[in-house]
């Protein structure tokens, strides 16, 4: 029997919803719903590696971003339902196919089925890392309950700002949130681990994606990574902002970000000593990095 939340507070949202009955602030209801499952090239290269990491893309998002990439299924729901057996089979799938690690992208309001799907899977033969990809808006109770099934926190650091946490992603308190959460990831993972090809085993990696008009908010992220012990974590800085979904309906995220100011943001981190990462090119900002939303391997 599936631990289906009647009182829901698995994100930051805390809606208490009783997803037997309704959805969730998220979105997600009582069906598990993917989106995609297959191997995937554009993460960071200790991710991705030579033969891709092994993504699923879960439907649904805590998050209310306006310029998202992946708004089909963050905000639009798409996805296929399915249930723990078969997300377990699509675990092993992965593996077979070569993927250096299985990747949850957005899982937490999934969780009461995805654990379960974690377990079978590894009693079926399943020996990958696993890669928990977060928007960072995460309560450190769910960080804690995922420590004996995490190997990789990739977190995002979206905002520092409350306004522009409020405006942009209907969240004024996202980094009272991600804050203690990226803390308390770097307590339980420890400092990188990587194998002898430099992929990476164990460990966190911390995300910003500069966004256009935003680059004092961006150094208060900056700011806030050189606070934290930097052998314990991989900082990545990302230029592939593109305006998606209702990016428009704002005067800055009409359009991408200029050169000068994400070359203000990387001068910064360099200042800062955030040198031992990821630096996108400037020319990352292309709609290619957003998959294909076709259920594939689902």
């Amino acid at each position: 029997m599936l631990d289906i939340p009647v009182s829901c507070t698995l994100c930051p949202r805390l809606c208490h919803a009783d997803r037997t009955q309704r959805a969730g602030v998220c979105g997600a209801g009582n069906r598990l719903m993917v989106a995609r499952a297959a191997l995937h090239h554009w993460e960071e290269p200790c991710i991705s590696g030579s033969q891709g990491s092994g993504t699923v893309f879960f439907s649904n998002c805590s998050l209310k971003c306006c310029y998202c990439q992946n708004y089909k299924i963050s905000h639009e729901g798409l996805g296929k339902a399915i249930s723990p057996e078969r997300l377990a089979q699509i675990f092993l799938e992965l593996q077979q196919k070569g993927a250096h690690n299985i990747n949850l992208v957005t899982a937490t309001q999934w969780l009461p089925w995805i654990l379960p799907a974690l377990q079978q899977a590894k009693q079926q033969g399943l020996t990958l890392p696993i890669v928990y990809n977060s928007s960072g808006y995460e309560t450190p109770e769910t960080v804690r309950m995922l420590a004996d099934w995490v190997d990789i926190w990739l977190l995002d650091v979206k905002y520092v700002s409350r306004e522009l946490s409020g405006l942009y992603s209907l969240a004024p308190n996202y980094f009272d949130v991600c804050k203690p959460a990226v803390e308390q990831a770097l307590q339980q993972t420890g400092a990188p681990v990587f194998d002898a090809n430099g992929l990476l085993q164990k460990g966190v990696i911390l995300r910003h994606m500069a966004l256009p008009g935003a680059l004092q908010d961006s150094k208060a992220v900056l700011d806030f990574m050189a606070s934290l012990p930097k052998n314990r974590f991989i900082p990545s800085l990302m230029s592939q902002y593109t305006p998606f979904y209702k990016a428009d309906a704002h005067k800055h995220l009409k359009r991408r970000i200029s050169t000068w100011e994400y070359g203000q943001v990387v001068d910064y981190a360099i200042q800062l000593g955030l040198t031992e990462g990821y630096m996108q090119e400037k020319s990352s900002a292309k709609e290619e990095y957003t998959p294909p939303f076709d259920l594939e391997g689902v």
